[in-house]
């Protein structure tokens, strides 16, 4: 999801002169190409509010500044970070044991101990501390150092718990003397990654400089700078000027470089989809036959082919078509027709200009998106114009997050979400009623007690076979009672100067251009020759 937590936060003017110092691509060659390729700069979209894990930064992993007992490969597979080794597990499931790997130190040389371990878990765990994913920890009940290894003891058999284990170590030393909510680590970080944050001027850059005490080796980029450029268009230009080396760009800008000599293209597959929210509280959307309309009436397709140029494909669901826990049979087009015939039998009659009506109430709701995303806008102009043709009258408004949050309980919003690593990541903060109205959580405020069963079966079991079924069952209960208008799934598009080898992508989630893209492996990159 798109929250305050990661969002774009400055101005165009502030983008044209805040990157005067930045290294621009070389056109030469040899030794000269080499040095150029030492220092790099990336346009992204936002930047994060923190930096610090304990508030949630990096816990999917890839923060270049903070390593987790685990990190994932270019295949997603779980392999040894902090930890010597993927965890002992105990035959009930309850018990996952960590060596940690010897000799790490943090930026600031002080050794890494397994009690940073339990400080990092535990104040994430404390209900004082201000983490909205507190939720995805659910499953420990206890997490204790035992010499130069850390034991967490689980309240439940959770399957896919190794892979909540990538998320980021901080020192105790340092973070335990302040309060995890206001204090400096937040924007002064001191981790165990390949890099160190060298300055941040909040809305134009962040600069990262390599930790030449990193356990894992010297990094070939020596510097690589994040400019914050929230414009798609400013983006695009200044990476056509040489301003920056790479860039994140929607589909429409990003097919404009494919001849350009010296820039390469990467597309990353991913779980990132955007949706509808149709919040409880508003008395249109709190209706099951418009929520069932409207999920007849968008063309999906469409929006794949229109607004994404292809680059993507229907949402169905909140899981993709090619993923292994996707409920097969689920796929469908649109179909206006039925569109009209669930909206006659619930009672909603056509009235003036076309828009329904039922009881004095007209088939009308707001539908927010956050400024300056043009791809959401064309999302929800195209969703508007389906949903008129069924008679609903979707009014388009942009806001920023700021004015969002607090309207999101009635109005609907152009959201995003999607998690890779397993369905319980993404799932349960999207549905689960627990948790409808927690921030960002379950934005729609969706309840359903066929959906909350198996979000609960699936995250306490440890059986394949019966998660399957689990999850299955949620994906076709959102079918027949839809608490979001699922409409896309978006591949992720970058283009990036071709001087370095190494470069590659994953399958990402909906939090990306920041941590994710073919710079997800920064340290590992090399220049060309």
């Amino acid at each position: 999801m798109t929250t305050r937590r990661i969002r774009g936060a400055a101005v165009t003017a502030a983008m044209v002169t805040g990157l005067a110092a930045c290294s621009a691509p070389s056109s030469g060659e040899g030794d000269g190409d080499s040095k150029a390729a030492e220092s790099v700069v990336i346009g992204v979209a936002s930047e994060p509010d923190t930096l610090s894990p304990l508030l949630g930064y990096g816990k999917d992993g890839n923060s270049k500044v903070f390593d987790g007992l685990l990190a994932r490969d270019a295949d997603l597979k779980l392999r040894p970070a902090l930890a010597k080794a993927l965890p002992e597990v105990a035959a009930d499931g309850l018990t996952y044991t960590y060596a940690l790997r010897d000799g790490v130190e943090f930026s600031d040389g002080e050794p890494l101990t397994s009690a940073d371990v339990v400080f990092t878990y535990d104040t994430i765990l404390d209900a004082k501390t201000n983490n909205t994913a507190r939720s995805e920890l659910d499953a420990i009940k206890d997490v204790r150092a035992d010499g130069d290894k850390v034991v967490f003891t689980l309240k439940y058999p959770y399957a896919p718990f190794a892979g909540r284990t990538v998320l980021p170590i901080v020192p105790e030393h340092i973070a335990g003397a302040q309060d995890p909510n206001t204090g400096s680590f937040n924007t002064k970080p001191v981790g165990t990654g390949p890099y160190v944050l060298s300055t941040w001027s909040k809305g134009e850059k962040l600069t990262f400089k390599a930790n030449p005490n990193y356990w894992g080796g010297k990094p070939k980029v020596k510097t690589f700078t994040m400019a914050v450029i929230s414009d798609d268009n400013v983006r695009a230009t200044r990476l056509r000027s040489g301003d920056l080396d790479g860039a994140i760009l929607p589909p429409n800008l990003a097919a404009t470089f494919k001849n350009d000599n010296g820039l390469k293209t990467y597309d990353a597959k991913s779980y990132d989809f955007r949706t509808v929210t149709l919040p409880q509280e508003n008395k249109v959307t709190a209706d099951r036959a418009i929520r069932q309309a409207l999920d007849a009436a968008v063309d999906r397709k469409a929006m794949v082919d229109k607004i994404l140029d292809g680059a993507g494909r229907p949402a169905y669901g909140p899981l993709p078509v090619d993923d292994p826990w996707f409920a097969k049979g689920i796929e469908r087009a649109q179909d206006l027709g039925k569109a009209k015939r669930i909206l006659d039998q619930a009672g909603w009659k056509t009235g003036d200009g076309g828009i329904r009506a039922k009881e004095g109430r007209r088939a009308a709701f707001t539908l927010l998106y956050p400024s300056g995303d043009k791809v959401r806008q064309d999302h929800a102009l195209a969703y508007a114009s389906d949903a008129k043709k069924a008679g609903i009258d979707v009014k388009v408004e942009s806001a920023t997050w700021e004015v969002i949050e607090p309207r999101m309980k009635n109005d609907a919003v152009l959201a995003g979400f999607g998690s890779t690593g397993d369905p319980d990541f993404g799932l349960y903060t999207l549905l689960h009623s627990s948790l409808a109205g927690d921030g960002f959580n379950n934005m729609a405020r969706y309840d359903d007690p066929i959906v909350d069963q198996a979000l609960d079966t699936g995250r306490r079991s440890s059986d394949t076979a019966t998660r399957k079924a689990a999850y299955e069952s949620l994906q076709r209960e959102l079918v027949k009672n839809p608490g979001y208008t699922f409409l896309t799934h978006i591949d992720h598009l970058y283009v990036l100067a071709d001087r370095w080898n190494g470069l590659t992508t994953q399958l990402e989630p909906h939090e990306h251009g920041f941590a994710s893209g073919p710079w997800w492996n920064i340290e590992d990159w090399q220049p060309k020759k």
